[in-house]
């Protein structure tokens, strides 16, 4: 059995600081760069793995160098990868420009785009995470882990919910951004059919309303901004580790904004990972009481 079974994308991914972007026909010279591993599926089971859960991942990535690497950056840091499918197509990838907090992305799916999931793997999960999936295979998912009692954490993104299957998601996760594309105003937090919606919030922390309908909200920690990438994916993690270690959602979700504090420091979705004996340490430095 797996604590947790992923389903995303798998990119490599170019991020480019720059001071400006550039006009039409315009070449311009950036003033960092940063080349690394990504996906945000594949970030969130990243960080669970190093903190010491059990983790599997179901995704798909080309026969190239790129597959490659992250079939082995897995097995280094524990992610299980016989979910994960080899294809004649090339690795996904994804290049972002970031001018301070401003953020531009261009992605390619690549071999993303033929992932599939074999429920037989998905079987052996006690939890299932999804980003950046398709609305069918979110439907699909869902419905299987419905019928099996498993939970379902599902960060939505830019997608729509599904309807048919919005009252069996157990944790429905998005940016305030993301909420207020779909439903307004953060008032209409009641609106939304999901069973826990957890929303994270502009500046750091986070808004929650639980199975009860209560509504409460985590406080962010303030960090200087060097690239947001990865920070929604560590937010995710810290959130999952807390919940399957049986946390209260508060306490999960600071753990979650706490992560996500670390990867906005640092350049790059998976530069800041680091083992759970080093996120008990940090935590301590800056006095947050965590019932790890």
């Amino acid at each position: 059995m797996f604590d947790v079974i992923a389903i995303g994308n798998l990119n490599y991914d170019i991020t480019l600081l720059v001071e400006r972007f550039p006009e039409f026909h315009e070449k311009i010279i950036a003033k960092g760069a940063h080349f690394g591993l990504g996906g945000a599926a594949g970030n969130t089971a990243s960080w669970l793995a190093q903190m010491g859960l059990k983790v599997g991942f179901i995704g798909a990535v080309g026969n190239d160098e790129i597959g490659e690497a992250h079939i082995n950056y897995f097995k280094k840091v524990g992610v299980d990868v016989n979910g994960i499918k080899v294809i004649e197509e090339h690795s996904g990838i994804a290049i972002s420009m970031i001018k301070g907090e401003d953020k531009r992305i261009v992605k390619h799916l690549g071999a993303n785009a033929y992932r599939e999931v074999d429920f037989r793997y998905l079987s052996k999960a006690k939890y299932i995470h999804m980003s950046s999936n398709p609305k069918k295979l979110i439907e699909k998912v869902v419905e299987f882990a419905c019928e099996r009692n498993i939970p379902v954490f599902l960060d939505i993104g830019e997608a729509e919910v599904p309807k048919p299957i919005e009252n069996k998601i157990t944790y429905l996760l998005m940016n305030e951004d993301e909420f207020k594309r779909k439903y307004g105003s953060l008032k209409n937090i009641h609106i939304v059919n999901t069973k826990n919606l957890i929303i994270t919030l502009n500046g750091g922390g986070a808004l929650i309303r639980n199975e009860s309908g209560e509504v409460f909200k985590v406080k962010g920690l303030s960090a200087e901004v060097i690239d947001s990438t990865g920070a929604g994916d560590a937010f995710d993690a810290g959130f999952i580790y807390g919940v399957v270690n049986g946390w209260k959602l508060k306490d999960a979700a600071t753990l979650g904004t706490f992560l996500a504090y670390l990867t906005v420091q640092k350049i790059g979705a998976r530069t800041a990972i680091i083992p759970l004996e080093e996120i008990k340490k940090n935590a301590k430095k800056l006095n947050i009481e965590l019932p790890f």
